[in-house]
């Protein structure tokens, strides 16, 4: 797949996932011509800009553990990355997942996968959990897995800044537009048409456009699985401390985190109102009383006292088919690169995603960790890999 750099690469999408694989082909010494399109510059309701910012390494996926590490190890480092003045506010406080008695079995035997591909994950009992969280009630709980390292939340917009800004210092073009339609000769996209009337032309085309990159790959004929679902957030205030809470996920479906002097939270909606997004941004705000609340106060008693501040939604890029991202070169436009998908994980694996990118630009093939089992051939013979740990 690999060309000499000169080669011309035109990147759909300008948020996270765009900007590393940007900047991780300037890395990798690629020197031909690199466009990022993305429609708003702004990113004012970009998937980024509005993620809760976290970062995880129990998947029931091994590629996605692998990922998670590199991101870590990443975000530890920033300034060694990004220079000395870059400060994404990384906090490594973990991941505390709570299961059923039922489940004990079945996540000891996870925990056992993860830490096979590296992850730091220690397993707690109801009396451990206890004594550790104190105020938190553990009374249905039958297991707990924290990650002891390489997990917790940053900040998403300065992530995204330092590596935009590192991308232009290399070289890289942004350009302000919709990408409205896609050249293609034979089994190449040779070119990207832009709402401003332009037209780049293009040896490499990555779609990273998130939610929106079914209907982008839909315009080619192509059937990407990529939907927009909305997801809710609320922050909020409660007289509930705890100095080392880390990120809660809850066996009843609510996930919450600590962020400045409140939390952050929220829940996953009812399937019966998880349609497609397309456009609509408005939080759901019945959510809050019927279902976060309710399982909040009863999950951390202490909590049932809180003020809500705000709610905001952005859109998750789900892959229907397995959520899990599609990372990869298409089988019959062989020059039509993916990442995209990641189902709410994008914002963490995105400099692994940027590099894996790069690689296959550069080289032709994956180098570091191999993406092949997210690649599009599951998607052409609708064969999932389901990620197991979905939020």
């Amino acid at each position: 797949m690999s060309l000499a750099n000169s080669a011309r690469v035109v990147i759909v999408g300008g948020a996270i996932i765009g900007s590393f694989c940007a900047w991780s082909l300037r890395k990798a010494g690629f020197t031909g011509r690199i466009t990022v399109v993305e429609k708003d510059a702004s990113y004012q309701f970009s998937s980024t800009a509005l993620s809760a910012a976290s970062i995880r390494t129990q998947f029931g996926t091994a590629t996605n553990i692998q990922m998670s590490l590199f991101g870590a190890h990443m975000f530890r480092n920033i300034k060694a990355v990004f220079g000395d003045e870059a400060d994404i506010g990384y906090r490594e406080k973990g991941y505390l997942i709570l299961g059923g008695h039922d489940q004990v079995a079945e996540r000891i035997e996870a925990v056992r996968m993860q830490r096979s591909n590296g992850a730091d994950i220690r397993v707690l009992d109801p009396d451990e959990l206890g004594a550790r969280f104190p105020g938190i009630n553990f009374d249905d709980v039958g297991i707990g897995t924290l990650g002891v390292q390489h997990e917790g939340w940053f900040d998403a917009w300065s992530l995204l800044s330092e590596v935009r800004r590192a991308a232009r210092r290399l070289g890289v073009d942004y350009v302000e537009a919709a990408a409205n339609a896609f050249k293609t000769d034979g089994a190449r996209v040779t070119g990207v048409e832009l709402s401003n009337g332009d037209s780049l032309a293009c040896d490499f085309c990555v779609l990273a456009a998130g939610a929106l990159s079914g209907r982008l790959a839909a315009s080619l004929g192509i059937g990407l699985p990529v939907v927009p679902k909305k997801r809710t957030v609320f922050s909020f205030k409660t007289p509930f401390r705890s100095n080392d809470f880390p990120m809660l996920f809850d066996s009843s479906g609510i996930w919450v985190r600590p962020e400045g002097e409140g939390y952050i939270g929220g829940i996953q909606p009812p399937v019966e109102i998880d349609v497609d997004a397309d456009g609509d941004f408005e939080p759901h705000h019945e959510l809050m009383d019927e279902l976060f609340w309710p399982l909040l106060a009863k999950r951390i008693p202490a909590m049932e006292e809180l003020r809500l501040n705000r709610a905001w939604a952005g859109h998750y890029e789900v892959n229907t088919l397995d959520h899990n991202g599609v990372v990869g070169a298409h089988d019959e436009l062989t020059n039509l690169i993916f990442a995209t998908g990641f189902s709410g994980h994008g914002v963490m694996h995105a400099p692994a995603v940027g590099r894996g990118v790069a690689e296959l630009i550069t080289a032709g093939e994956f180098r570091s960790i191999d993406m092949t089992p997210l690649g599009w051939a599951r998607i052409r013979t609708s064969t999932p890999l389901f990620e197991s740990i979905v939020y």
